[in-house]
């Protein structure tokens, strides 16, 4: 049994904290000078029946561990094939202090992340936004920026509108061509392998959001894209070990690792964002977001 000081938190007190608030301490903690470069990798254990994923962090006022299931055959058993508990530790003395519903926490830090990395470049008038996938993180990026900005629509691309209750287009129609040749800003959130649209049909001062792998092989976005976009990542060396957009476009000839801007770099200001061409931000997902954003649920007291 917990000790009673152990403050259990379940999907519904994460998602208080609200997708504004999760991309405010974002920004907030990248500007008080967090370095994602200092954080720890995450590291994979294999199970006989799919994998660990484990991804610790620390700050000045905790530390914390995301430990994720991935379990292939889940989803034929009506379960889902992703969950995690994330559990929160005292930072001097490493007692467990809290416990949350890891899968509601990656769903709110994934995005606010995505927003973060943007904002910038998101103008103030109403957004025409366009999302690719119907998963929770789609439909969560597309809360999280209604949160930052008036949003005039958002359309979801899909291979099947019958397999989901959003209202969405088919991937691929012309409906679905229309739609990204007119979007402010896509959100691409799906399992795909390989490039999910045309990105010929982009305008050049859309902002495009990848976050559907953290795996080399593995990309949303053609090369195409990335060699005439501002490039933004969590963190460089990250990226060229997990961002399959990133990596597969370099030995594509398509980008180089110098042409890769840091979250850090753009949120602090330290590297411009040109408005002359796409914007796009890769993200695989790091420890310290989480425990950011955990940090945050629990409030600015949570931990004393």
């Amino acid at each position: 049994m917990l000790p009673s000081s152990v403050k259990i938190l379940g999907a519904e007190a994460v998602a208080a904290l609200g997708p504004a608030a999760a991309v405010h301490a974002i920004l907030d903690s990248l500007r008080a000078g967090l370095d994602p470069a200092a954080d720890h990798a995450r590291t994979g254990v294999p199970l006989s029946r799919g994998q660990f994923l484990l991804m610790p962090s620390e700050s000045d006022a905790a530390a914390g561990v995301k430990v994720v299931t991935v379990t292939p055959d889940n989803p034929e058993r009506g379960l889902p094939r992703v969950q995690a508990a994330y559990l929160l530790f005292d930072r001097d003395t490493l007692a467990l202090r809290a416990v949350l519903d890891g899968t509601a926490l990656t769903s709110l830090r994934t995005p606010a992340v995505s927003v973060a990395a943007v904002l910038g470049r998101l103008p103030e008038r109403p957004l025409r936004v366009v999302v690719v996938g119907a998963g929770a993180q789609a439909v969560g990026h597309a809360a999280t920026l209604a949160a930052v900005r008036p949003v005039a629509e958002t359309t979801y691309l899909v291979r099947d509108p019958g397999r989901t209750p959003l209202v969405a287009v088919v991937l691929g129609s012309d409906e679905a061509d229309e739609a990204l040749g007119s979007a402010d800003v896509v959100v691409c959130a799906t399992s795909a392998r390989t490039p999910v649209l045309d990105s010929r049909l982009l305008r050049d001062d859309a902002v495009v959001v990848a976050v559907g792998s953290h795996e080399p092989d593995a990309r949303e976005l053609d090369s195409a894209l990335l060699a005439r976009a501002c490039v933004v990542v969590e963190d460089v060396a990250t990226a060229l070990r997990e961002a399959g957009d990133v990596v597969l476009a370099i030995a594509d000839g398509a980008l180089t690792e110098r042409d890769l801007s840091s979250l850090r770099d753009v949120v602090t200001g330290a590297a411009e964002v040109p408005t002359d061409r796409p914007l796009v931000f890769k993200s695989v997902g790091m420890s310290w977001e989480d425990l950011v954003v955990a940090e945050a649920v629990l409030g600015l007291g949570g931990l004393s």
